[in-house]
């Protein structure tokens, strides 16, 4: 196998959560591009719909499945769903998040619970899923995706902040207990991405965005989604255990104001 071979996925099984829009949708575009069968799994129907067609149209096979990922006893029905489809899962992308922006404060045991439940629990109770077939089978690809809140804090968002350090955290335990099975894990870490969630950032946050992050800008899903294919493909096999951020720059430092090229 070339190298360049070795970044291709033809043939393999992706599930994606949270793959409705935003990350979630760049990077199952992403692994469909690089020439795998997709498992689309997001709470809202039409989302689903629109992204599987896309993929169809890249010529690869597209399953659409409705799931509150947050709800734990929703997810062995929905992944036996998927391997009913495809006959397996190779991939197992954890994307699906929800930001609630709360201090300590005020925060509320139902605001804590969305945020846990949907970011940490449900990637944890995924992996239970589907993880039983890639032991069984002695091979398999889980990628997380934290944040750089699992780095550093950031007011008003502590839920969310906790939930992807934790996530981060999970993802070492992973490629521990798995490593024997020739499964890897990784996560990656994305900084200010162009999605529906940080759209809703005042024009102020956004300026204050640029100023610092090195590159002085956001980035689209699509910068997340090559990480995703390289870390889902035979090219990476000797990694497991890491998060890698793709955040511009910003864990890296905070330019001058006045520092132009």
């Amino acid at each position: 196998m070339s190298i360049v071979d070795s970044f291709r996925l033809d043939g393999r099984v992706a599930l994606v959560t949270g793959a409705g829009r935003g990350i979630g949708e760049g990077i199952a575009i992403g692994l469909a591009e690089a020439g795998a069968d997709i498992a689309l799994l997001s709470r809202t129907r039409a989302e689903l719909d629109r992204v599987a067609g896309k993929i169809r149209a890249l010529g690869r096979s597209a399953l659409p499945v409705v799931c509150d990922v947050a709800d734990a006893a929703a997810i062995p029905a929905s992944v036996q769903q998927v391997v009913d489809t495809f006959g397996r899962i190779g991939i197992l992308v954890n994307c699906a998040g929800i930001q609630r922006r709360m201090t300590v404060l005020e925060a509320t045991v139902e605001g804590w619970e969305q945020v846990i439940n949907t970011n940490l629990r449900s990637a944890y109770f995924m992996c239970q899923a589907v993880g039983k077939g890639m032991v069984e089978r002695r091979q398999g690809k889980v990628i997380n995706i934290a944040s750089m809140t699992t780095y550093r804090g950031f007011h008003m968002v502590s839920p969310y902040g906790i939930s992807k350090a934790g996530l981060a955290n999970f993802t070492k335990y992973l490629a521990v207990e798995w490593a024997p099975y020739n499964i890897q894990a990784n996560a990656i870490a994305p900084g200010w991405i162009k999605t529906p969630m940080t759209a809703q950032m005042g024009e102020d946050r956004k300026r204050w965005v640029c100023e610092h992050v090195p590159q002085g800008k956001f980035g689209v899903p699509r910068d997340v989604a090559g990480l995703a294919v390289f870390l889902a493909s035979p090219a990476s096999d000797y990694i497991t255990g890491q998060t890698i951020p793709v955040d511009g720059g910003f864990l890296a430092g905070n330019p001058w104001p006045t520092a132009k090229p």
